[in-house]
């Protein structure tokens, strides 16, 4: 007799069933084949969908941040704030009540320790200059380690999401972009005086557990910080620049700097430059410096500081790093003080 061919037809569920879970098919290995019958009839367990931080959700009109794993959950401690709609509107340029941000209070701290450098180093265009630039990079780059060292701990603590690995990268390239600042400085005598070491070092001593304290109740008091530092950063060398071209243009280029500028590989500078510029065909493009004289090297500095500001702000602003476009970022801005309603 010829065979008879044998035809399958699909299981039926019934309309209330609920579907098989696909975690009951039988997992394979990388070879294809399965895995024991025991494990294929356990549960799968649910999935959570992690939130990157500054990834927020928006509900009646308001962004509100994830929910908060780990040890501080149900704190207002490290938790990611949200920011309004309305200010995400107006660009971010006020920070307010809602952010835990004194404006007002950072910018007495940093103006009073900026006033305190300028008066003991004045910029005279000689090698004294160095010292200053040495003690400003030795301060500036601690708040990126406290800011990973918080971060640090959380992760041992438990707390996992896509953007906390993301923004810790980015931390750890600034803080390596302000090593070879400083490495820079040192190479330039800037370091040759027990003195200056012992102020910069005793002043980013105490300076580091400062900012670790604000950063674990406020990060974005604490980006504020560094914002302010940033900005005073920027202003310093476009000056410095600007008045002493001639003499910086007859001076050779320290080894430090090729090095890091133009040998090593330019990943680590392109993690910390995350608010790239737009080129004359309106792409973005990557910075590659090219170093010819000392003046080089410190437009490269200078503009490092303006890529540091630029994610600080939006870090602040938006608690995102890549919130806005180079051409829009503005300085953090206080929220103008409500006034009392007259009856």
């Amino acid at each position: 007799k010829a065979p008879q061919a044998v035809t399958k037809t699909a299981p039926t569920l019934k309309k209330d069933a609920a579907p098989p879970h696909r975690g009951n098919a039988a997992p394979l290995h990388r070879d294809g084949v399965g895995l024991p019958a025991a494990l294929d009839a356990a549960p799968a367990a649910p999935r959570r969908k992690l939130r990157a931080p500054g990834r927020l959700q928006a509900t009646q009109g308001r962004v509100q941040p994830g929910p908060q794993r780990g040890p501080w959950a149900g704190t207002k401690g490290p938790a990611h704030r949200g920011v309004s709609c309305e200010r995400a509107r107006r660009g971010g340029e006020g920070a307010g009540d809602d952010d835990a941000v004194d404006l007002d209070f950072n910018k007495v701290v940093i103006d009073t320790v900026y006033d305190i450098i300028c008066f003991l180093y004045p910029v005279t265009g000689s090698k004294r200059d160095f010292a200053r630039f040495y003690v400003l990079e030795t301060v500036a780059r601690v708040p990126y380690f406290a800011y990973l060292s918080v971060m640090h701990l959380r992760e041992t603590f438990g707390e996992r999401s896509d953007g906390l690995s993301e923004r810790m990268r980015t931390h750890y390239a600034e803080a390596d972009n302000e090593l070879h600042h400083l490495l820079i400085m040192e190479q330039l005598g800037g370091n040759s005086s027990i003195i200056d070491r012992t102020l910069a070092q005793t002043m980013a001593f105490g300076y580091y557990w400062y900012v670790t304290a604000v950063y674990s109740i406020s990060e974005p008091a604490a980006y504020h910080l560094s914002e302010l530092i940033e900005n005073h950063a920027y202003n310093t060398y476009n000056k410095f620049l600007t008045e002493h071209e001639e003499m910086l243009k007859g001076m050779p280029v320290p080894p430090i700097a090729t090095k890091y500028y133009i040998d090593d590989n330019p990943y680590m500078f392109d993690q910390f430059c995350t608010v790239k510029e737009k080129d004359q065909s309106g792409q973005f493009s990557a910075r590659r410096p090219k170093l010819e004289t000392l003046y080089d090297v410190f437009v490269n500095v200078r503009d490092d500081e303006r890529e540091h500001w630029k994610t600080l702000c939006n870090l602040v602003q938006f608690d995102d790093m890549q919130a806005i476009e180079a051409s829009k970022v503005t300085s953090t801005k206080p929220k103008p003080k409500k006034l009392n309603k007259k009856a």
